[in-house]
Parts: C-alpha cells; structure tokens; sequence
C-alpha cells in the first residue's frame, strides 16, 4: 500500500520540536501493568511434553501499560503524573517504589484490594519470545475508584499540558471516566490521545486523536483493512465514529498513516531497520505523539517525530523507552 504523502519536513522545525519537550507536563491515565522478563537459554526439548526447557540466567522487572508511557514521556524530557489502579500486593507495592524513584507522585493511584497488579511475565530466549504468561483482572474498576481519579484530574488538569489514555482493558479505561477525562480536556482546549482497545471505541468520542495499529483499526471499522481504498475508507469511519481531529493507524513495516477531520491522509513511511520486538512500540508512539501535540507540533510533525520513535524501540528487545538525543541523531539523519 502507498497511500500518497505530503511535502518533505523540515528538519530544523521538528528538533525545535524537541527542544520544546522539557516544558510539557503530560497525564498519562490507564492500565498500570509491571512488565516482567525472564532470560535464559534452550539447549534441550523436555521429556515430559513437546516443549523446550528454558535455562534461566537472569530476570528484569520494568514498568509497563501506562506506567511504560510515562516512561517514554521522562526519557524526552517530559515531566509526566498518572493515574491508575494496582493491587494491594507485593508487584503493586513494587510498581508505586519504581515510581517514587522517578520522583513521580503516585497520589492518582488506587491501592485496590480487590484486584490484582496486572503483571505480564514473558520467558526470552535468544532473544526469542517462549511464552507469555499474565496474572490480571478485566473487570471495570468500581464507581468510587472512578470518581477519585475524576478528583485527582479536577483538582490538578490545569497543570497538565496534555492528557494520554493508555487503555490495555484491565479495567480501569471506563466509559464515565473518559468523557470526564474529555469533558474537562475540551473546556481547557488540553489534547487528548488514546492508545484504543477495540472493544472501547465507543468510549473515545470527541478525543483528539485515537492511534490504533491496523488490526484494530481493521476490526473497529468493521471490515478488513487490505489495500489503499480500504485503509482510506477505515480512516475516515474511524473518524466520523469518534469525531476526532485525528486518527493514526500504525502499520508496522508500511509505517503510519495519519487521517484529518477534514484534511488529506497522509503516509509516513517506516524508518525502522530491522524489527526485533514491538513490546511496548505503542506506547513508544503515543508518548512521543503527546507531547510534540501538546508544545505545539501539528498533527503531522507529531506523526513524523512519534514515527522516527518507533522506529528506534522495535529494534531493541524487551519493554524500552527512546532517549531524547537518540531521537535527535535518527531525525538529523534521515531523509523524514
């Protein structure tokens, strides 16, 4: 598919862009989910089942789902606040000290003692994804838990820059939750983005800009995305749906395609090398997304910059963040 770009960026406008990303302050409100790997090696199939035996060697803790996104958001240089649910357990309590070691304020998290941290264990070797095993609960978080992080977001949205809703379905992304979220977004003209899940769409009306990858995007318009006409016609269902400014379909190695109220779609080609891993690519593009959006980047720039982000994430294995002068150096060095 090669749906027709515009004009060439200039270079110099979108690492000003950058330069500009220290002074947002972005609320990311979501999914909290630690991430959990285990490394090792296979050298053997075990004798009791048809499946490899995984040597460990070592293993790593890192934060994902929503807290991955206010990662992405510190290492540019962004400050970054969340909101969120986790268990009263020992990974909650593990995630909220990961955190507070960021010197990040975890007041909009709730201790919910009904339900568990969602955490994701995933066994690697040679770099090589085994198994993946999830420890979580689906269920809508209550209506008390709703209202406090209504709350926390009335008493402090006029601090924040710019609001991500990194939606993984664990519960907390609620229909009521987001149109408060857009209600008081939209009073203050604050961008709001949304990492979607399929079964939610309904949820993000009235948002500025909703970034599925193309099965979503396949799924939420009702028919299978496989050719120029039929990624057109979805983009522009997607956005009658939701009446967004914005829809950016992500579409792995074609890149992302970026689809305007009322604007031309545009094709923003890959600039990925070579693609060892997406874990964690989403919230890679809508961090860098939000905060180019929110200091002043149009919905284009914002593209292009999140684009040259997830190119750089997919090519390391494991949950990662992209550092500012990494992204720089891919920018300064490509044809955008």
């Amino acid at each position: 598919m090669c749906l027709s770009g515009e004009s060439v960026l200039d270079k110099k406008i979108l690492l000003g862009r950058l330069e500009q990303f220290k002074s947002a302050h972005i609320l990311v409100v979501g999914d909290i989910i630690l991430d959990r790997f285990i490394w090792g090696k296979v050298s053997r199939i075990s004798p009791e089942a048809p499946v490899p035996v995984v040597d460990i060697n070592h293993e790593s803790i890192m934060l994902g789902g929503a807290a991955n996104v206010l990662n992405n958001i510190i290492s540019l240089g962004g400050k970054a606040s969340i909101c969120g649910a986790v268990g009263d357990d020992e990974m909650g309590r593990r995630i909220i000290h990961e955190l507070r070691l960021k010197n990040i304020n975890t007041d909009g998290i709730i201790v919910d003692s009904c339900r568990p941290t969602t955490v994701k264990t995933r066994v690697i070797a040679h770099n090589q994804q085994v198994v993946r095993f999830d420890r979580e609960s689906k269920g809508d978080i209550a209506c008390a838990s709703e209202d406090i992080i209504l709350g926390y977001l009335k008493a402090h949205y006029h601090s924040f820059s710019g609001i991500i809703i990194s939606d993984y379905a664990k519960g907390v992304v609620t229909k009521k939750l987001v149109s408060g979220i857009v209600r008081m977004a939209n009073g203050r003209k604050t961008p709001v983005a949304v990492d979607p899940k399929v079964g939610h769409f309904d949820y993000y009306k009235n948002v500025s800009v909703v970034t599925p990858n193309n099965l979503e995007a396949s799924q939420a318009a009702g028919f299978e995305i496989t050719d120029d006409a039929s990624l057109a016609a979805a983009g522009k269902k997607l956005i009658e749906r939701l009446k967004s400014d914005a829809v950016l379909i992500t579409r792995g190695e074609y890149g992302m395609s970026l689809f305007q109220n009322g604007g031309k779609p545009a094709h923003i080609p890959t600039v990925a090398k070579e693609v060892y891993d997406v874990t964690g690519a989403g919230d890679t593009v809508i961090a860098v997304l939000m905060l180019a959006l929110s200091t002043g980047a149009d919905m284009r720039e914002a593209a292009v910059i999140a684009n040259h982000a997830a190119g750089i994430v997919v090519g390391e294995v494991g949950t990662a963040t992209v550092g500012l002068d990494n992204l720089k150096k891919t920018i300064r060095q490509s044809t955008i």
